[in-house]
């Protein structure tokens, strides 16, 4: 949902800055719907059913809406724990203060209920934008495969291959609280695997640094650690914190605007592993951020594909959105060289990773630019596509360039409820139907998930 406002009132009467709420059912976005005097309030940190204290944090006088974190459990749900984070937990953070940092906005809820709540709002939002009633459980994904590692299925820690910092005036690296530019120091980061957490990054003077993207790939290869500098820092600045991070990380300058990445020390890109194949990922680029979601995605757009008949040698496929290719290469396996694959990547890094990572099959063309566009430029008569879009979903433009295209098959990959049940109605619209679907718990303590789905004509 999007915040709407009106014309400001001169009666309008001031927001209290606490309201003790009951806790009503859950919403898209992290939060839950609770009401005040027949105003809507949509509730952090909370769990259906309780009772709680909060502190507003958004409430204009003249709002539709307000917004509001909880700084006391009155009546606690049995769902509720202690909090593994201490700045991101909202009581605590408040009593100190501050804000919680966001990122681990469901840390208070035992991981059945999170799980059982992603459900609840991936269901509301196929019915309420799809017409589809569908009620998919979210599945665990991941488990201990290292001795005293702290990644586990059961505590939902360690699972991040990828973290950014912010840098507070100070030079420490923070994350900013929810719809907030304050910026909240941190000295650790519990979902990160162990290889961003042994870079000690709290440690080190950062002045000079607007913001820290650290990638630490799972397969154990060599960390990046990207800088993005001030305006103004002097490169004597940069070499200097470059020299106190651990000699085998490869370090690099970037510009988010532009994703322009120099290098400062090793290498500019790491080296990820995922389904049997090894990706190269230069600098910005996008890569699953869950330790085993490459493998996860991959299995389940596979299985679905290759179980329904739409996948096999020969098959004519195409991998939209593409990336650095993890889903092509899977595809190139399943079609041999009897078949054929298009991968479409719009970023022109990206696309260059795919052209390294796949030079050695001979049925994958690349080719770097809009979905749309190429779909136009290169007309053919698909099996299947895959769809990967970024969070904004496909739209409506796109999903009907794909109906046109004539595919026997789409297997669409999202981690937006609502972009995706959005899309799936225009697929609907033009008599498609969603005929099978899979959702996964990629980013646990938080209220993402990540969906898969089998649209095909005909209803």
């Amino acid at each position: 949902m999007t915040p709407e406002t009106q014309t400001p009132s001169a009666t309008a009467p001031a927001a209290p800055p606490e309201l003790v709420l009951d806790v009503g059912p859950v919403a898209h976005g992290g939060h839950c719907v609770a009401r005040h005097d027949g105003r809507v309030i949509f509730v952090r940190h909370g769990i259906p059913g309780e009772k709680v204290r909060v502190r507003l944090t958004d409430a204009g006088d003249a709002a539709k809406f307000w917004r509001a974190d909880v700084v006391e459990v009155l009546e606690a749900s049995p769902d509720r724990t202690a909090h593994f984070w201490h700045v991101a937990d909202s009581g605590r953070a408040w009593s100190h203060g501050h804000p919680p940092v966001g990122g681990a906005e469901f840390g208070h809820i035992s991981l059945v209920r999170q799980r059982a709540l992603k459900s609840a709002v991936l269901a509301e939002q196929l019915q309420r934008l799809a017409g589809v009633e569908r009620s998919p459980e979210v599945e665990a994904v991941g488990g201990s495969r290292e001795q005293g590692s702290a990644y586990d299925a059961g505590t939902g820690l360690g699972w991040r291959t990828r973290a950014s910092f912010s840098v507070t005036t100070g030079g420490k690296p923070g994350m900013h609280a929810h719809r907030s530019d304050q910026i909240i120091p941190v000295r650790e980061m519990p979902l990160a695997v162990d290889g961003i957490n042994r870079l000690r990054l709290w440690d080190i003077d950062l002045q000079g640094i607007a913001r820290v993207e650290v990638a630490a790939p799972s397969n154990g290869s060599r960390p990046l650690v990207l800088l993005a500098p001030v305006p103004g820092t002097k490169p004597k600045r940069l070499s200097a914190i470059a020299a106190q991070l651990p000699e085998d990380v490869s370090v690099a300058t970037f510009e988010p605007l532009t994703d322009e990445v120099q290098q400062l020390r090793g290498r500019t890109w790491v080296q990820e592993t995922a389904a049997g194949h090894d990706y190269r990922v230069s600098g910005a680029g996008f890569w699953q951020i869950h330790r085993d979601a490459p493998g996860t995605l991959v299995g389940a757009v596979t299985e679905f594909l290759q179980d329904g008949g739409f996948l096999a040698p020969g098959s004519v496929v195409a991998d939209l959105y593409s990336g650095a290719g993890l889903f092509t290469a899977a595809l190139a396996d399943a079609v041999g060289e009897t078949g054929s694959v298009l991968s479409v990547e719009g970023a022109p890094g990206s696309s260059r990773d795919a052209r390294k990572n796949l030079h050695g099959a001979p049925q994958v063309e690349i080719v770097q630019g809009r979905v749309e566009r190429v779909l136009r430029q290169k007309p053919r008569n698909f099996d299947a596509l895959v769809l990967d879009p970024p969070r904004a979903g496909a739209g409506k433009a796109v999903v009907n360039q794909l109906v046109a295209a004539g595919p026997r098959a789409i297997a669409y990959v999202s981690c937006d409820p609502a972009s995706f049940a959005r899309d799936v109605g225009y697929f609907q619209q033009a008599g498609w139907s969603l005929s099978g679907l899979r959702a996964f718990d990629l980013y646990p303590h938080t209220h993402h998930l990540e969906t898969v789905a089998l649209l095909t004509p005909g209803r």
